[in-house]
């Protein structure tokens, strides 16, 4: 293993993780500012209105992107899996 190589799959698992991530943190990033625009306009201030939309909507996008995410950590372990010869040479 070479120094490149280990970059290379770090470069991946970190592209990946960021990948998975993003649509909860996109849809909790606009739920979050829809959110804050409201409390704004209506000047109501309570702590509790921002916290569960935001998980509500959050979980409801983990739920949609659920199969998208599980074939994306699946294609990458079964590519470590099948690499491993390759690797240990």
């Amino acid at each position: 293993m070479t120094q490149d190589f280990v970059i290379g799959f770090a470069r991946q698992a970190i592209e990946l993780a960021l990948m998975v991530s993003m649509p909860m943190l996109l849809v909790g990033l606009v739920v979050g500012v829809v959110v804050s625009i409201l409390q704004a306009a209506t000047q109501v201030q309570e702590m509790t209105l921002t916290f569960i939309p935001k998980i509500v909507s959050t979980f409801l996008a983990l739920l949609i992107a659920f199969p998208w995410i599980l074939d994306k950590l699946i294609t990458f372990a079964q590519d470590i899996i099948i690499n491993i010869p390759n690797y240990i040479r």
